[in-house]
């Protein structure tokens, strides 16, 4: 009998059309999201490695901090504690004239930060030649508010930072990047724009998630802000169609 959701299946990595048996689901659609469900507590719990990052960074000036959460399970119960630098690392971090700072902290995925913060570093900085960049930070134990505080030590005008992404049941890889101008603690969400989903090949790939983040940085420098004032107009992004057009 020819199944009519094989083909919507094959567009979507959402749990569509499972079938069941009796009063459950059939035993491959059963395994499979307990699979799912496991690479998702995995990616939260799978330790930070930040010394493999710098080895890949081979060449870029790294800087490794952590935040005041003392371990995962600390993190995980006073999400407050990831958002504040370990005053032990403060003097790590000198005060420069920069452009940017770009922050990779593992969030809640390590997993897609190993897989994909390094490429998409390194697409977006091909992106901002003549930038002045300050040194790559490397945050464990992260929150995206730690970057406020880094970018501010750095005395940086903006700060990206590369976080691993709440995992689940459809990606537990997922890398998100959150752009602030003028960084400084208490900054808010409202003043960030995000660029998410980044997991090649299923999600947004590094090329293209670059284009993004390099229109908005250039943005961002020319107008002074970030946020909800700075609306995705780029490549990634256009602008929709006037009525009666498209």
């Amino acid at each position: 009998m020819t199944d009519p959701w094989a083909r919507l299946r094959r567009a979507t990595r959402a749990r569509i059309g499972l079938g069941r048996c009796g009063d459950g689901l059939p035993t491959a659609a059963l395994l499979d999201f307990q699979l799912a469900h496991a690479r998702a507590r995995d990616a939260v719990h799978t330790p930070f490695a930040p010394a493999a990052l710098a080895a890949d960074l081979d060449g870029f000036a790294v800087v490794t901090v952590r935040s005041q959460a003392a371990d995962r399970a600390v993190y995980l119960q006073r999400p407050d504690l990831g958002r504040r630098l370990d005053p032990a690392c403060e003097e790590m971090l000198a005060h420069g004239a920069y452009d940017a700072a770009f922050v990779i902290g593992d969030g809640l995925s390590a997993t897609g930060v190993h897989a994909h913060a390094v490429p998409m570093l390194k697409a977006a900085l091909a992106r901002l030649a003549g930038w002045r960049i300050a040194p790559i930070v490397l945050a464990e134990q992260a929150r995206v508010a730690l970057g406020d505080d880094i970018g501010a030590r750095l005395g940086a005008s903006m700060v990206a930072m590369l976080i691993g992404e709440r995992p689940g049941l459809s990606a537990a890889d997922s890398l998100g990047v959150y752009l602030t101008w003028d960084p400084k603690p208490g900054c808010t969400d409202a003043e960030r724009n995000c660029i998410s989903n980044i997991h090649p090949p299923d999600g947004l790939g590094y090329d293209a998630a670059a284009d993004a983040l390099a229109w908005l940085m250039k943005e961002a420098r020319a107008r002074k802000l970030t946020g909800v004032r700075l609306k995705d107009e780029g490549p990634l992004f256009p602008p929709p169609a006037p009525p009666g057009e498209g």
